[in-house]
């Protein structure tokens, strides 16, 4: 039976494979270019023609004949120096085409890159070192971040701190009869969720807001903080 571990340990990444990808598509832009300069006619061509021309054909002596072959190499070096100059413009575009293909790739793997690392921050949560509710000066500290909030917003903070300690998850309708002071019969629920809404809001950073405070569904709220870590004062 094989071994499902080690065939998924044996996957290459998706930015392995974004790479692979990048590495392959470069290499068929390097191939067609050469096969097309390669391919593109002598820019001497014309003008050998013309030159054997003169040499077999000794007997075109007359001024019209003289002529007709002047103008004929002077076509052939305006056919050369065109064809270079359409060699250096096919240069020039697949430097450029390559160097945007480049660019393309190299931010799609920092944006996988950084997809995956906010997927893992996601479930393994924000990391609180530290935090501290100050009452008086209505100031939460979260490691080394300060943050003012309004009296409303500190009593929820300070209430799913409290529940925190005590290992307890508040749905919306404990919270908002716990900060009213009511009973949970004349509270609602969408009075304590929007309480909740408006405390992520004064925290600002919507990322660390929905890390910090954790909706667990159909239970209630908690903050996402070993209790050893928080402090009230």
């Amino acid at each position: 039976m094989p071994d499902n571990t080690s065939f998924a340990s044996k996957a290459p990444t998706p930015t392995q494979v974004i790479v692979i990808g990048m590495t392959v598509v470069v290499a068929i832009l390097v191939v067609a270019a050469l096969v097309l300069f390669v391919n593109l006619p002598d820019a001497n061509a014309f003008n050998m023609r013309v030159e054997r021309i003169f040499v077999e054909n000794d007997a075109l002596t007359r001024g019209g004949e003289i002529r007709l072959l002047e103008i004929l190499a002077q076509s052939g070096t305006a056919f050369s120096d065109t064809l270079a100059s359409y060699r250096f413009i096919i240069f020039v575009l697949m430097v450029f085409a390559t160097a945007l293909l480049i660019t393309a790739l190299v931010s799609i793997v920092f944006l996988t890159t950084l997809a995956r690392r906010l997927s893992e921050i996601e479930k393994s949560g924000i990391q609180v070192n530290s935090l501290v509710v100050s009452r008086d000066e209505r100031i939460v500290q979260i490691n080394d971040m300060e943050f003012k909030l309004t009296e409303a917003a500190l009593e929820t903070l300070s209430v799913l701190a409290e529940a925190r300690l005590d290992d307890d998850i508040l749905s919306g309708l404990e919270i908002e009869a716990m900060i009213s002071g009511k009973s949970e019969a004349d509270c609602d629920e969408a009075a304590g969720a929007t309480r909740i809404k408006r405390l992520r809001d004064h925290l600002g950073n919507q990322m660390m807001s929905e890390l910090l405070i954790k909706n667990i569904a159909r239970k209630g709220y908690m903050l996402a903080v070993e209790p050893g870590a928080i402090k009230m004062i």
